[in-house]
């Protein structure tokens, strides 16, 4: 027995002295109490590593069910349980998440080997642009909600006024975190910082499920707007009606064109923040480093940004007739043909898109980027998570038009259209992961290839360039000179071959740039032209099937059919689940669209 406790204790000192690297001044290994007996540095470091996160995530659990038995209460119970409360809570939150922010920028970011390395993979270019342009708005949003509160104020709380104005700090301080460090592997303060990122996702979350439930309010204001008018007329909450006044209908119509993009920002600030969580304490080694990181460049690409920009056009002309109609009246039956017609045509083009790309992506001989990477596993789960909102809608359309009348002309149109979506997500699904578990083209040696052949064949379409220069210039100097009158007509000579010049540089500058991009254009092989095309094409219908529910267009609540099936307050619940996740499910495709096209 006293022999095999010396053989376990053994390897602890051989341990400590042979798993230690030599820059280990530089790394910061992870302690926690509960791992003090393990004998190697790295197994205990995993082990801790393990343990923060699993004491953290309980922490964003515990905080996100209380917050959301907050909400609810609200919802069921709005006596004993009122938006006032509900916004102290998350006031409390965002103050917290405000001082852990401030502490991390001011403290552990600048401490000696904090950030050792960066992901590349996290958060690009267009994420952290959408979190400074959604966050602008939340910005525009808390504004017009202060400025419409204050109008207000004799039968609104001071709270209303208060929360606005956190939420406005919060939403700066939290932008700027995000651009500066979204790409940080922190290496020091590890639980410290785990906990503060899982509060902060939390805090996001609780703000999108109330953003999600306020919604309602203002849906169900906008659809049944003449029943809530004879309702409430002659009551005592006409005095918190809003006057009739410019201002106080600018504040009131910003408020509700702007609401859909404060949900969007705490979507993807949790994004972003899960991946930073990822990332605390991970060592990235020099092999996981891209070499050559692709840009994005428009060139290979003709025919997906013309039908892309087609489907965009006729989208917004769809768009605006639809909401000039609801805006005016109730929409007729026409509109809703219209409306349905349009995703009807435009959803088997992304689906066979689609169903291409992933056809080439099998064809071609790229290998695939099996590296760790907690960045290309969120977005799956995101693609995967947010496409269930649109999915769960159609099924429940599905179901409701089989059981009613599927031969109508509108049924019939609303049930292709819930077909057609469903197959759209799956395909669309499909597609952009394969493609970002591709390893990117790479396209040094093809990038100077083409830059010598567009400049040879530049220099062999347009050989008089030369001669013309030269000739204008020995025409000039064999002026002699004479009198004022004959000055004045060699000045405006000269003055006429100078812009002449300057026409002919300017259209050979435009024929270059042609012949360079046509020239790029067809040095591309098939496969990654396809690609391109596809992956553009989806990009812009994305876009505009992003614009299209997002700034008010809501047919699945408007057209009566699964609302007088299912029940109204049944039915509103199913759409305000689904229809932000699918809002947001749009906006992602966009970014992993985006890497697809890059990367081929």
């Amino acid at each position: 027995m006293p022999g095999n406790k010396v053989s376990r204790q053994k390897p602890c000192h051989h341990c400590k002295s042979r798993s230690a690297p030599p820059d280990t001044s530089t790394i910061h290994y992870e302690k926690f109490w509960l791992y003090r007996h393990c004998s190697s540095v790295q197994q205990r470091d995993r082990q801790a590593q393990k343990a923060g996160q699993l004491f953290s995530g309980l922490l964003a659990m515990n905080v996100v069910f209380l917050g959301s038995a907050f909400v609810s209460s609200m919802i069921f119970n709005h006596v004993a349980i009122t938006l006032a409360d509900v916004w102290i809570l998350l006031s409390i939150l965002k103050v917290l998440c405000l001082c852990w922010i401030i502490y991390y920028l001011l403290g552990t970011s600048r401490q000696p080997h904090a950030v050792l390395y960066r992901d590349s993979h996290a958060a690009p270019i267009w994420i952290r642009g959408s979190v400074l342009l959604f966050g602008s708005f939340s910005i525009l949003l808390n504004v017009f909600q202060i400025g419409y509160n204050a109008i207000l104020i004799q039968c609104k709380s001071r709270v209303e006024i208060v929360f606005p104005s956190i939420e406005i700090l919060f939403i700066c301080t939290q932008a700027f975190f995000l651009w500066r460090h979204s790409k940080d592997c922190i290496q020091v303060q590890h639980n410290l910082t785990r906990c503060g990122l899982m509060l902060t996702i939390a805090t996001n979350l609780l703000l999108w499920l109330l953003a999600v439930t306020n919604d309602t309010i203002h849906m169900e204001i906008e659809s049944q707007l003449r029943e809530v008018e004879q309702r409430f007329a002659g009551n005592e909450t006409a005095l918190c009606t809003c006057p009739n006044t410019t201002i106080c209908k600018v504040f009131q119509k910003g408020y509700i064109l702007l609401y859909p993009f404060n949900t969007e920002y705490c979507l993807i600030c949790c994004s972003v923040l899960y991946v930073m969580w990822k990332n605390v304490g991970r060592r990235i080694s020099h092999h996981h480093v891209p070499h050559i990181k692709p840009k994005f460049k428009l060139q290979g690409v003709v025919f997906g940004p013309l039908l892309g920009a087609t489907a965009v056009i006729i989208g917004i002309c769809v768009f605006m007739m639809y909401q000039i109609q609801a805006t005016s009246s109730a929409p007729n039956r026409q509109v809703f043909v219209m409306y349905y017609s349009y995703y009807i045509v435009l959803l088997p083009l992304m689906s066979v898109g689609a169903v291409i790309g992933t056809i080439i992506h099998a064809l071609e001989k790229r290998e695939l980027d099996t590296l760790k990477n907690p960045t290309r596993s969120l977005d799956v789960i995101l693609l995967m998570g947010a496409a269930l909102g649109q999915i769960g809608m159609s099924y429940f359309s599905i179901v409701a038009i089989v059981a009613t009348d599927p031969r109508d002309l509108l049924n019939s149109l609303i049930l292709s259209y819930s077909v057609l979506l469903i197959f759209q997500n799956i395909t669309q699904n499909v597609f952009i992961i394969d493609g970002l578990h591709r390893q990117p083209f790479v396209a040094a040696t093809e990038a100077r290839h083409t830059g010598h052949a567009g400049q040879h064949a530049v220099a062999s379409e347009l050989p008089g360039e030369e001669e013309t220069t030269t000739s204008s210039k020995q025409e000039h100097t064999q002026i002699s000179p004479g009198k004022e009158e004959e000055m004045k007509e060699e000045q405006n000579h000269e003055a006429y071959d100078q812009r002449r010049v300057s026409m002919l540089e300017l259209g050979q500058e435009i024929r270059k740039v042609s012949l360079s991009y046509l020239h790029s254009y067809s040095h591309l092989s098939w496969k990654r032209r396809a690609l391109r095309e596809i992956s553009f094409f989806l990009v812009l219908c994305n876009i505009i099937l992003w614009v299209m529910p997002t700034f008010g267009a809501h047919p699945v609540f408007e057209n009566g059919l699964e609302k007088s099936f299912y029940g109204y307050s049944t039915w509103f619940a199913i759409v305000n689940f689904g229809l932000p996740l699918g809002v947001f499910y749009r906006m992602h495709s966009v970014g992993g669209l985006l890497e697809v096209y890059v990367t081929a």
